[in-house]
């Protein structure tokens, strides 16, 4: 289970589930204010929904693992991983990979029909990521596209429609993944040249890199400011909001072009902090307010 909780980097799962939550519960005030009543009761809603966002996170990591094992075990950055270092078969990962696209798509059943439709689009989304950078720099978008459907399927799964509030946030997402994902690819920019492989690192360098993170991240704190306006939260979001929108900037000041030591800092740990701590403070807000 280790090896497997690896694998897939679980610990990672941090950066969209907190907008799922988000998603979820802003769906069920929604629902409060207009006098209506879930399908279901909400720690029942909860429940599918962290399913559903294990279960299609392992799926879309794992596959990226397993369709990646060749390139892995050519980058010195990343022979250590399970498949290429021979912890875990190729076939084995596969076969953990369908268990939780079969999860995934039971677990939807479970929420209401409009998920369960839309749930092969979702695994054509995340999974179809990993063969992107074998064609277009655009990659890390399609990566922020994936994240960023935690917060509008987790509003679906409580409300049963769409809405633009979970849309405008799902945009949010979308541009901060990208924005950090690009970070995260400075380091493998010569080896994404010398194999082919595309990355905005590698098609504009480091520098014109870190500026399109940049603008990417200023887009997302415009979203996450449109949504707090949206949604007419009060203090408890805009405190939220604040430290988010700071630990952006500050992400930006760890990072140089000449200076890549502080990524993993600026990738994981400040992303992490930062969408927890603003989910915390946006469901609080959401709950006494």
């Amino acid at each position: 289970m280790k090896n497997y909780l690896s694998l897939v980097k679980f610990s990672h799962t941090i950066f969209a589930m907190p907008f799922a939550l988000i998603g979820l519960f802003w769906g069920f005030h929604v629902l409060n204010i207009a006098g209506e009543t879930p399908d279901k009761p909400l720690w029942q809603t909860l429940l599918l929904v962290t399913l559903c966002m294990i279960t299609a996170r392992n799926a879309a990591m794992g596959f990226n693992r397993y369709i990646d094992r060749d390139i892995d075990a050519k980058n010195e950055r990343t022979t250590q991983r399970e498949i290429p270092a021979g912890i875990i078969s190729p076939r084995n990962a596969l076969l953990f990979i369908l268990i939780n696209v079969a999860i995934f798509i039971g677990a939807t059943a479970f929420i209401n029909p409009l998920c369960f439709y839309l749930s092969p689009v979702a695994l054509l989304v995340v999974l179809g990521y990993s063969l992107t950078k074998r064609f277009t720099a655009l990659c890390h978008l399609i990566l922020g596209l994936g994240l960023s459907l935690a917060p509008v399927g987790a509003f679906l799964a409580i409300t049963g429609h769409f809405d633009w509030e979970p849309i405008i946030l799902g945009i949010g997402v979308l541009t901060w993944v990208s924005g950090f994902d690009i970070i995260y690819a400075l380091q493998d920019e010569h080896f994404d040249k010398e194999n082919d492989l595309s990355s905005i690192p590698a098609w504009l360098g480091k520098k014109r890199a870190l500026f399109v993170s940049t603008a990417l991240h200023i887009i997302t704190a415009g979203m996450i400011i449109l949504f707090g306006v949206l949604i007419r939260e009060g203090w408890l979001y805009w405190l939220g909001a604040s430290g988010f929108i700071s630990l952006l900037i500050y992400q930006h000041l760890l990072v140089k072009p000449h200076d890549l030591s502080k990524v993993n800092l600026a990738f994981f740990t400040t992303n992490g902090i930062a969408s927890v701590f603003f989910a915390g403070f946006v469901i609080m807000g959401l709950l006494v307010g």
